[in-house]
């Protein structure tokens, strides 16, 4: 992991490929390797609200890929809310 004040990396923020993640802390910008997660190994509670969570953005998406259906949400919203973002917390609350 290294450290930088590098004006290039300054706003940067994300992964390079599957080399590569920068991260920033503060004032300070942190560069390290791609994390590997091939040998983690998830229990079932895990492996259950992963599907759950796959099953709610699926049902988001679709909300908003139906612009009738997405048009109904709006309406209900604040103004500034995602219909995305409100779509997987109804999903997620009906569990």
């Amino acid at each position: 992991m290294a450290t930088t004040n590098n004006i290039l990396l300054k706003e940067a923020k994300g992964k390079i490929g599957k080399d590569i993640v920068v991260k920033n802390y503060g004032n300070k910008t942190v560069i390290s390797k791609y994390p590997d997660m091939s040998g983690v190994k998830y229990n079932d509670l895990q492996k259950q609200k992963q599907r759950s969570f796959a099953e709610a953005v699926a049902y988001a998406r679709s909300i908003i890929s139906d612009p009738v259906k997405k048009a109904e949400y709006q309406k209900k919203l604040p103004k500034g809310k995602r219909v995305y973002t409100a779509a997987l917390q109804e999903f997620l609350k009906r569990l």
